[in-house]
């Protein structure tokens, strides 16, 4: 079962992807964990230039082509090989949707074909962690101090326009997204996501 999780920054999604795998693999699941951008050696050396805070010359449309290319490393790396497992991604296809589509108004249409790949490998099942913008990044300040991502010092309205976008893909795909409160404790997140996961198993 191939299960992504999406949220803003500071959604807590790495604390409860953890925490999930734990509970799983004590269940005697075959579970794996992983991420984007990254998640294999190639796709991690593109992470590490779209996430470099000193990179502000990236164009939007550079910025989307190296997600993609980023994602479909993956795929053919981790993904594809472990689709026997359950696969535990912290981020996938509705991360670009959210951020290129709708925070960089390069619509839907254009993130579509440029990932056009990784639509014949769309997650069984997504977890979106629904935050206020503003209180993620102040989580993300008081929880990495000084390390802060290319993203994570992005203006407020662009976090809201991810937020808008993440929201109406949710609607859009809602056979396949379930909505989390992000507002609730990481253990009471955890809980409903477990409950989710256990019954589609």
């Amino acid at each position: 079962m191939f299960i992504t999780f999406e949220g803003g920054e500071g959604s807590g999604k790495t604390t409860l992807i953890e925490k999930l795998k734990k509970t799983l693999l004590n269940k005697n699941y075959n579970v794996i964990t992983t991420r984007e951008p990254g998640g294999s050696k190639v796709a991690e050396k593109i992470r590490s230039v779209l996430l470099d805070n000193k990179n502000t010359e990236i164009t939007r449309h550079t910025e989307a082509l190296l997600f993609a290319a980023s994602r479909a490393q993956h795929l053919n790396e981790v993904i594809i090989p472990n689709l026997d497992k359950i696969i535990l991604c912290d981020r996938y296809i509705d991360s670009s949707y959210a951020y290129q589509a709708y925070g960089r108004d390069l619509g839907m249409e254009f993130i579509q074909s440029i990932n056009s790949y990784a639509l014949n490998f769309l997650p069984n099942l997504t977890f979106y962690i629904d935050l206020d913008p503003q209180t993620g990044i102040d989580r993300v300040k008081s929880r990495r101090k000084h390390k802060t991502d290319r993203l994570d010092l992005e203006q407020q309205t662009f976090h809201q326009k991810v937020r808008a976008g993440y929201l109406e893909v949710a609607r859009m795909y809602k056979d396949r997204i379930i909505v989390i409160n992000g507002n609730q404790t990481i253990d009471a997140i955890y809980e409903t996501i477990l409950d989710h996961i256990l019954k589609r198993l």
